[in-house]
């Protein structure tokens, strides 16, 4: 077997890179899913039938095999503290070796409080893994900064993510007619209600858009313990007739939805891990203007060149990138288009697979990672 993904759970954000995978490797790929969790992220798709799929928490013969891989495999990707057996297994061998995963430090100082990360820290430190052929694909943009500051993965950080799908047919210029067939720009907001969400900012960005006379509408999707406060919030600041409401979606109903919308605003703050949002919403078209904070924004967005970026949690900032969208209608399409062919070209499932086996020969071959951009490239 060339690769073999450990992770919790096989869904939508996992599956695209892993069929890329399965079809470049011709069929030398398997993934294995460590938790029966199912999918938990609004996918309506069933990935039980994928071949290269194994559970190794399905059945004592499962977990055996996927225990084997660990041991024969050309190349291995954990994912975890789940993956930890499979990883120790491994590395005793000393073989070429992934570990994936999003930052560890979101908390700061507080994040030591974590048991899941001494778990993590005396795996690497105990076991030796610091010499050993085991390097970091980062799933955050903040994550290999973590890592440096444990003093783990010094210099063997490269960046990776979550790849969604992307609609090669898609066709923006028939996006841009869907989405302006009348003065009224349409805004997209995607999430749980959560406070790290903070649903909060695109209510009152709409109260201020109102009030210097910008014609839009709000469409927020999503339910959870804020939404109740959020609606009152807009109640409150007069905005009910331009903010609406839409609740819970299937994800394949949401990618419609990113297509009939002009902007999408990505507001959580730095507990978003990665946040795959940012990718369907650019993939279908939308201008992102997404936080700093959250892990994908540095990776996936040039800032006035494939999306926006404002700083966290700031009402004046986000306010400052979405009226340059709209006092810019053409700039507003060249964001969009640009946006869109990042996802294509660079960030794309097939782009990244291509890129994960450049970077197994380049790290085999004894050098530095020939990616310049997107993923594979080194992380700093």
């Amino acid at each position: 077997m060339k690769i073999v993904i450990y992770s919790v759970v096989l869904n939508q954000h996992q599956a695209p890179v892993a069929d890329e995978l399965w079809e470049i490797t011709h069929h030398e790929f398997a993934f294995v899913e460590l938790t029966n969790l199912g999918d938990t992220k609004g996918g309506t798709e069933d990935y039980s039938g994928r071949p290269y799929l194994i559970r190794a928490w399905a059945s004592p013969e499962a977990n055996a095999k996927a225990m084997e891989l660990a041991r024969t495999a050309k190349c291995c990707i954990f994912s975890g503290v789940d993956a930890l057996p499979y990883q120790k297994e491994r590395m005793k061998l000393g073989l070429l070796s992934f570990d994936m995963g999003e930052r560890w430090l979101k908390r700061g100082i507080m994040s030591f409080a974590s048991p899941r990360l001494w778990k993590w820290l005396t795996a690497y430190y105990l076991n030796g893994w610091r010499n050993m052929p085991l390097y970091k694909l980062c799933c955050s943009s903040f994550c290999a900064g973590d890592h440096y500051n444990m003093g783990t993965f010094n210099n063997k950080c490269y960046k990776w993510g979550y790849f969604t799908k992307v609609d090669n047919d898609f066709e923006v210029e028939a996006h841009e007619q869907g989405a302006s067939t009348s003065e009224i720009t349409p805004l997209m907001w995607c999430a749980r209600f959560l406070k790290l969400k903070h649903p909060e900012l695109p209510v009152q960005l709409a109260a201020r858009l109102k009030a210097d006379g910008y014609k839009f509408v709000l469409d927020m999707f999503g339910s959870g313990d804020e939404l109740e406060s959020t609606k009152k919030l807009a109640e409150r600041l007069n905005v009910s007739d331009v903010v609406h409401f839409c609740g819970n979606l299937p994800n394949d109903q949401i990618l419609e939805a990113m297509k009939k919308h002009s902007i999408f605003l990505f507001t959580s703050d730095k507990n978003e891990g990665w946040g795959a949002v940012a990718n369907e919403s650019m993939s279908n078209g939308c201008v992102l203007v997404a936080s700093d904070a959250i892990g994908s924004t540095p990776y996936l967005v040039k800032h006035k060149e494939t999306g926006m970026i404002f700083r966290s949690c700031d009402l004046d900032s986000l306010y400052e990138q979405v009226k340059y969208l709209l006092d810019n209608p053409d700039a507003c399409k060249r964001i969009s288009k640009a946006g869109r062919e990042s996802m294509v070209k660079l960030w794309s499932p097939a782009n990244a697979a291509k890129s994960l086996l450049q970077l197994i020969e380049d790290l085999k071959a004894g050098r530095e990672t020939s990616i310049k951009e997107g993923p594979c490239s080194v992380a700093k």
